[in-house]
């Protein structure tokens, strides 16, 4: 089974320096039908206006991923960490018993334009972490590049919980296939681009919900960037 989640749906947010799409509810965004997608918590597409961002904050108890589109992001952290990520660049951040953070648009000139996603930890309470790869466009091209996944596997990004993240940047018309396990639930997510999932357009900013399926087929319309989550089954309440 399929369902969409097109992006013209998700919540929105204007702040002017900020402008956040949210496929789950979040900040003054609530919407009972979509809180989560199995252990999938957030997922919000952001587009951050130059030298503006978002000052130090904390966390607790979440995996947080960064994956950067365009422009720069600059990150400071309580642990000491500090840096710039860039198109292609992934960031992993444990917040655990409890982090602080700031991030910025690194450019006074263009903007930032990402994707930030939070996973429920599979336990509470562990040691905050912070962790970041560049995954070039060709590791990605035409077939599912791994960045994240509960043991850090093929060199992917390390995540506490049972959760494998994939990356393509799929040529216009080119296809990829996923074969899904009995007992998971998959999401995918349109970064930029268009394509077919099993004869069902897709263009940037959609989603879809897939459950109960053997295999699933995304052919690109035009390049598109995707990412995918294999996920423990989703249980609905």
């Amino acid at each position: 089974m399929i369902r969409l989640r097109k992006a013209q749906d998700r919540g929105h947010a204007n702040r002017g320096w900020l402008d956040s799409y949210h496929s789950f509810s979040f900040s003054g965004y609530y919407d009972p039908e979509h809180m989560h997608y199995s252990v999938l918590r957030v997922i919000n597409e952001d587009v951050i206006a130059p030298a503006m961002g978002f000052g130090m904050h904390p966390h607790r108890d979440m995996e947080i991923i960064t994956y950067m589109l365009k422009g720069e992001l600059r990150h400071e952290d309580s642990l000491g960490n500090g840096s710039v990520i860039r198109a292609g660049d992934v960031q992993r951040m444990s917040a655990g018993t409890g982090i602080v953070h700031s991030e910025f648009n690194a450019s006074h000139y263009s903007m930032a334009h990402l994707l930030q996603i939070w996973l429920l930890p599979e336990q509470d309470g562990i040691a905050p972490g912070y962790e970041e790869k560049h995954f070039a466009a060709s590791q990605k091209r035409d077939h599912w590049c791994l960045i994240a996944s509960r043991n850090g596997e093929e060199g992917s990004l390390h995540i506490h919980q049972d959760v494998a993240l994939y990356a393509t940047v799929l040529t216009e018309n080119q296809q990829v296939s996923y074969d899904m396990r009995s007992g998971r639930s998959v999401y995918i997510q349109i970064a930029r681009g268009s394509v077919t999932l099993d004869e069902l357009l897709l263009e940037a900013g959609d989603a879809a919900k897939v459950d109960a399926q053997q295999r699933i087929e995304i052919t690109a319309g035009e390049e598109a960037e995707i990412l995918l989550f294999d996920l423990p089954a989703h249980r609905s309440h």
